[in-house]
């Protein structure tokens, strides 16, 4: 298997917080989701990906180039949109793609012409007097105009209307159709990745809690809600995590299938990807 990104041993220290140890694949074809609650350190976790900030690591490879050794040529066939605009804010989408035909090798001018169309972006209108939405598609417009085989989305879709987001959510799905291709895309709206992650990794308080199949998290969680009686005859390893109510209980349990076959009369609740993560951050361990 092909990988778009390769993580070993990651960890990055600050004062009063550290990324502890993070690995993780990204296989080309697919789309990865990276959740986390603020201050979990996904940013933190893409700038040192990019060496963007100082980390140590036994490998950070992408598109199977160490980043140590060959980062100039990966940043060529790599796109990163961050969740606010990097260009001077007096220039205009006309200089941008003159400026950007300058650096990239692969830059196509027509398709980056296509994109400020299809998008309605005016070419020379300045940055400073476009709205938060339309400064967003520039920067997918800029980033999609150089053919690149990696995206990195940094809660780049969080100033979008959702009528927007959902027509990123469709460019990216038909861009990770050429199974050369992948993205990174972190974001706080579980509800697009619920659409669009072949993969979703979990990051809590510096930790990789958990690295799955979209299918995976389907098809192995759910949500129950039951009394004492029944939360107690559950088996400790089949809850991930549960809150206490007043009368009742909610849980998040694994292995679905399994605790079907044994309580056949319970209903079980899809578990969304925000309904996970919820029950992560907020729910009690078994102890």
């Amino acid at each position: 298997m092909k990988y778009a990104i390769e993580v070993r041993n990651l960890t990055k220290h600050y004062k009063g917080f550290a990324l502890d140890d993070i690995s993780f694949q990204l296989p080309s074809g697919t789309v990865m989701g990276l959740i986390g609650e603020n201050g979990a350190g996904k940013s933190t976790l893409i700038n040192s990906i990019l060496g963007i900030t100082d980390s140590e690591s036994e490998l950070t490879s992408m598109l199977g180039l160490d980043m140590k050794t060959h980062s100039k040529e990966v940043k060529e066939d790599i796109a990163v949109i961050f969740n606010d605009s990097h260009y001077d804010t007096n220039l205009t989408p006309a200089i941008i793609g003159k400026i950007l035909s300058k650096v990239y090798k692969n830059w196509d001018a027509a398709l980056f012409t296509e994109y400020l169309q299809r998008f309605s972006l005016p070419e020379k209108k300045k940055i400073r007097k476009l709205s938060t939405g339309m400064k967003v598609k520039l920067e997918f417009a800029a980033a999609l105009s150089h053919h690149p085989k990696l995206l990195i989305l940094d809660e780049s879709t969080s100033g979008l209307d959702p009528v927007f987001r959902d027509e990123i959510l469709e460019i990216l799905r038909e861009f990770t159709e050429n199974e050369d291709h992948a993205v990174l895309m972190s974001s706080h709206i579980t509800s697009d990745l619920d659409k669009i992650a072949d993969y979703i990794a979990y990051l809590h308080n510096g930790k990789m809690q958990f690295i799955k199949t979209y299918d995976e998290m389907q098809n192995d969680y759910g949500i129950i809600t039951c009394g004492q009686e029944l939360f107690d005859s559950l088996s400790r390893d089949d809850i991930a995590a549960y809150r206490k109510e007043p009368y009742s209980y909610h849980v998040l349990i694994r292995n679905r299938a399994k605790l079907r076959q044994v309580f056949q009369d319970i209903p079980v609740e899809n578990a969304s990807v925000e309904d996970i993560m919820l029950f992560y951050v907020k729910g009690e361990k078994v102890k």
